[in-house]
Parts: structure tokens; sequence; C-alpha cells
């Protein structure tokens, strides 16, 4: 679990509810069911109207990663790579055909079919990179959703406020349902701005970040594969990835 994002969260909603407690406002101020309405179903339902359905579902799937990052394991890939370029150099690229059926991760295992077939290095690096970019392009328009439903919210956040005030002046004769359409007016506005601030663009941030990071893991296994392809010393090859360690 990433401990940042669980503390993140609640120091930041933390400082908002601390500081509205100092100031001598109570937690039920803050709670507005018409608000949350707005804010909440007018952001959830502009992000669905700009997104494809299979990237709407992709970013609830990516979601997982503000808590539980995939764990990259990079100095075990590393080691791995380094075991494949020995056993290249003592026994051909057919010494590796007995390891491409033990291989659990699909894209390593696509990288040593096509040591083993034979293929040229460029050919591989164009392959592999090819499906690199394609997955990456998706996951980060998954990523933009969340920073897209940090556009909406503050500006959603402004609707519902507007609509508040339209009620309190369709009531001004009758002073008891003014308070009701004013305080849906403020509290719309810091839902919007608080959720966009506090949540959608930082998840969103985080999200490219963690994007990132398992395309730069793949990468590694890409230069790795490409330089067994090459018939580089085992040596050389771990001295070139240990800069992505």
């Amino acid at each position: 679990m990433d401990i940042l994002t669980v503390l993140g969260v609640i120091i930041g909603f933390g400082a908002i509810l601390g500081g509205n407690f100092m100031e001598g406002g109570h937690l039920e101020a803050l709670v507005n069911g018409p608000a949350a309405l707005i804010v909440f179903g007018g952001t959830i339902g502009a992000a669905l109207l700009q997104s494809p359905a299979k990237v709407y579902i992709g970013s609830i799937k990516l979601l997982r990663w503000v808590l539980f990052p995939p764990n990259l394991k990079l100095q075990k890939s590393l080691d791995k790579i380094i075991e494949w370029s020995e056993i290249s150099r003592r026994e051909g690229l057919l010494g590796l055909e007995a390891l491409v059926e033990e291989e659990q991760e699909p894209f390593a295992k696509k990288g040593l079919e096509l040591l083993v077939d034979g293929a040229e290095p460029e050919v591989i690096r164009d392959i592999l990179m090819l499906e690199l970019e394609a997955l990456e392009a998706q996951q980060l328009q998954s990523a933009k959703v969340y920073d897209a439903m940090g556009g909406y919210a503050p500006t959603i956040g402004i609707i519902g406020a507007v609509m508040g005030l339209i009620h309190v002046m369709q009531n001004l004769s009758d002073p008891s349902k003014l308070g009701s359409g004013i305080a849906t007016a403020f509290v719309a506005t810091i839902y919007g701005v608080g959720l966009a601030n506090l949540l959608f663009i930082p998840v969103a941030a985080k999200l490219k970040s963690q994007i990132q990071a398992y395309s730069q893991a793949r990468e590694m296994m890409i230069e790795g594969i490409a330089a067994i392809a090459e018939g580089e010393n085992p040596r050389n090859v771990e001295i070139k990835l240990q800069g992505y360690l």
C-alpha cells in the first residue's frame, strides 16, 4: 500500500475540517445532500460524456494503482535479464527456449520468444516498443479522466452555488427557506473546489507517475533483451541496465 496516498488524503481533508472546527464551525454545516448530488453527479456525468467506454472502464481499473502501485521489482528483473544473457552466451539463443514456457510475465515472454526465433535486435526493439507505447497511451488516457474531473468539479460547484442562490431569491418572502439555499450555494462550491484539488487532480498526477515508472521498467526489459540479441557481454548488459535502478 502507498502510505503517502493515505497520509495525503488524511492530512488534506483533515486540515480543511480542522480549520473549520477552529473557526467555530461544525461538521454538520459541511454536509449537504443537494450540493453533493449536484457536484458528484454532475462531475461523473461530464466524465462519462467525454470518455469512450473503454477509457472510462480503464480509469476505474487503474484507480487501484493510487493505493496499490504495481510491484515493479526492478532488481529481480535485472537479475533475470543477466541470467538470460549468461545462458545465451554459453548455449546460444536456443538455450533460452526452455525458459519461454516458464516465464509468467507476458511482456517478457514475448521478448524471449522473439529472441529464440532469431529476430534482429532492432526488430525486437521495434515490436516491443510499439506494444509498450500503445499500452502507455491507453493508460494515460485513463489517467486523464481524473484530470478532466478535476476541471469539471469546480465549475459544477459554481453551478450548484448559482442554483442555491436562485432558490434563495425565489424564497425571499419566506425567511425559513433562505438558510438551506445559501448553505447549498456555498457548500457546493466547497465540494467542487475541494474534490478537484484534494482528490481528482492529485490522483491523476499520481497515476501518471506510476504509469511512467511502469513504462520505464518495461523499457529496461526491452533494452536488456535487445542487448542479448546483439550478443553483448553479460557484464556490459548489467552495467547498461543499472541506470534504470
